[in-house]
């Protein structure tokens, strides 16, 4: 269906009120670009990949007919208020009919007088003796109601449940297995969104598995989630100080406790859309925004993070800013090879919008030719902090970063291309507080073309059968899918022609492999920071332009497009595992289009 029918097909009375309500909110300007991104024609539509990729009868079958060694028992936990009948049933019966057989269903029923609820459930209690009810004396709130359901439980697993949602037949036993096979403390699916008729699914939800960067700018994790019942016990359940964003709150301190985090990339949890819900009126519920605000700041309190956290135009995304602790020196590694105008603007954007000032700037010349770059090379050399130093052998930008960080006396190595210059002011603060924190390694940066089209918004491993860049080509004013290219987030990769880097870290990888002299060696770089227990967290707020041309010829001769070859060989004879699966992009997604399409 053309973008035009889309849109036509969707103007309801209700979609209409709908969208005043997000043109008032975001403006004309926001409205529009994410009016663009809901209807953007994809080469494989999600209704089409659904129905394609649900488990069939025979899976389904093949499920049930499972004997399970030792099987574990998974309670689902819904907190039910004055539920539409229709919503009730169904949500009932979609874990009745599960394909995993161990499980109870229980149901805190906090709809006071009214007794619609208890009708409906009693109905089923009498046939299946799975489901448990218990109607409160009164309405506790979600995180009340929660505790009580938590109270009737007694599996070794408790799974949150959204009193007028769906899970997919499979979803339990999908849970089951993985818990079999890894073990885990916490397990979390992949979900979509359905109408209230059921007759379309839509807005799927590829999670990337475990993420605390993404984690504490939305609640990714949200539904499907499961949790060791004595981990759940042990943190006192759900705390209502945090209603409204409760389950974000105990995800949090699920996963802070959790040895084990595992995510399944599987569509398993359908989020119902309808006039009350959230999933469909982001503005309808502020006050579960603001809990969702004050959950993060608990989260970061109890880590011992210094940062403030900010809500985003998008509601329910937020901004958390770290904040640089002391005042240690960055050294700024830029290799260089004639190019002066080049060079010249990359600095003078630093020196004239740079707001940190702790930093030096180390040169690294690579067999310039004209006589006007070292002219400028000793107007430079020893004056605002800079060091010339000479690089005289053939150009490999892994020897020639290892030699420039050999002279660097800061605590932390800024790699920075010569074609880059600076937009955002405290972009080295905001590198800095990042890299600052112990568990992270490598911070980088956003990076736009000078179109203001974004270049550079994280590596994906896999993208064109090794590495690749994320929304190259998306306008700097759009956020991509589920904001991805505007939140902060852990990547398995970030590009050196903008990323800081502890020097501890460096050290403890032994720089860059020098067999990589062109290519992937930055992304080779990260994976062995990675390896060695560091996170890479891509930062959205430190913006750079880089002034690479969208069209310029990488490999245009047979020894390089040999050397190319080579390069690649090496990523994957030392890669492999992490190239055929990223961690922090999910197996369902295309690794020919940058923008997180689905793959075919």
């Amino acid at each position: 269906m053309s973008k035009a029918g889309q849109i036509f097909k969707r103007l309801t009375p209700y979609n209409i009120k709908k969208g005043i309500r997000y043109l008032k909110h975001y403006g004309v300007r926001g409205f529009y670009a994410r009016l663009l991104e809901r209807f953007e024609e994809r080469e494989v539509e999600y209704q089409e990949w659904y129905e394609k990729n649900k488990p069939s009868e025979e899976e389904l079958a093949r499920q049930r007919k499972k004997k399970w060694k030792e099987p574990v028992t998974i309670s689902v936990l819904v907190p039910a208020y004055r539920t539409p009948e229709a919503f009730l049933r169904q949500m009932i019966e979609s874990v009745l009919n599960q394909t995993y057989p161990y499980l109870e269903l229980c149901i805190a029923d906090g709809s006071g007088k009214n007794i619609s609820v208890e009708k409906v459930v009693k109905e089923y209690q009498a046939n299946d003796q799975r489901v448990r009810y218990q109607r409160l004396e009164k309405n506790e709130g979600i995180a009340g109601n929660t505790n009580a359901a938590i109270r009737m439980a007694t599996g070794d697993y408790l799974a949150l449940f959204d009193h007028d949602d769906l899970l997919s037949p499979n979803a339990l036993f999908e849970v089951a297995s993985t818990i079999e096979k890894d073990k885990a403390d916490v397990v979390y699916t992949d979900e979509d969104k359905v109408t209230s008729d059921l007759k379309e699914h839509f807005q799927p939800h590829f999670k990337p598995d475990f993420n605390p960067d993404l984690l504490c700018s939305n609640n990714y994790i949200c539904h499907l989630f499961v949790v060791k019942r004595s981990l759940a016990l042990k943190l006192g359940g759900q705390d209502p100080a945090y209603d409204g964003a409760q389950d974000y709150d105990f995800i949090f301190r699920c996963t802070e406790e959790a040895e084990k985090i595992v995510h399944i990339a599987k569509i398993l949890y359908h989020w119902r859309v309808h006039q009350a819900s959230t999933a469909d009126n982001p503005t309808s519920k502020m006050y579960a925004f603001d809990a969702g605000k004050r959950a993060i700041e608990a989260h970061l309190q109890r880590i011992g993070a210094k940062a403030e956290v900010s809500h985003t135009k998008d509601l329910g995304f937020y901004r958390v800013k770290y904040q640089v602790q002391g005042n240690p020196k960055v050294s700024i590694v830029i290799p260089n090879k004639d190019e002066k105008e080049t060079l010249k603007k990359c600095l003078e954007s630093i020196w004239q919008k740079t707001t940190y000032s702790n930093y030096e700037i180390i040169l690294v010349e690579n067999n310039s030719t004209t006589r006007e770059i070292r002219d400028y090379y000793q107007e430079l050399d020893g004056k605002n902090g800079v060091r010339v130093v000479y690089w005289d052998k053939e150009f490999n930008y892994s020897a020639i970063n290892n030699f420039g960080i050999s002279y660097a006396k800061g605590e932390y190595i800024l790699c920075l291309n010569n074609d880059i210059t600076v937009i955002s002011p405290e972009w080295m603060e905001e590198l800095l507080a990042n890299c600052q924190r112990p568990e992270v390694g490598i911070v980088g940066a956003r990076l736009y073309y000078p179109d203001n089209t974004i270049q550079h918004a994280g590596i994906v491993l896999g993208m064109g059968g090794c590495a690749g860049s994320l929304f190259v080509g998306l306008a700097r004013s759009r956020g991509g899918y589920l904001h991805k290219a505007a939140l902060q987030q852990d990547l398995s990769a970030v590009t050196a022609a903008c990323f800081m880097v502890k020097k501890e870290a460096f050290e403890k990888v032994g720089g860059f492999e020098e067999k990589l002299a062109v290519a992937f060696n930055d992304v080779d770089f990260c994976l062995k920071v990675r390896h060695a227990g560091y996170l890479v967290v891509y930062d959205p707020y430190a913006e750079l332009y880089h002034h690479e041309s969208k069209t310029r010829g990488y490999e245009n001769t047979e020894a390089k497009k040999r050397r190319f070859q080579e390069e690649i060989e090496y990523m994957r004879c030392h890669w492999m595992p992490d190239i055929l699966r990223d961690p922090y992009y999910n197996e369902n997604l295309s690794l020919k289009a940058s923008d997180y399409s689905l793959r075919s």
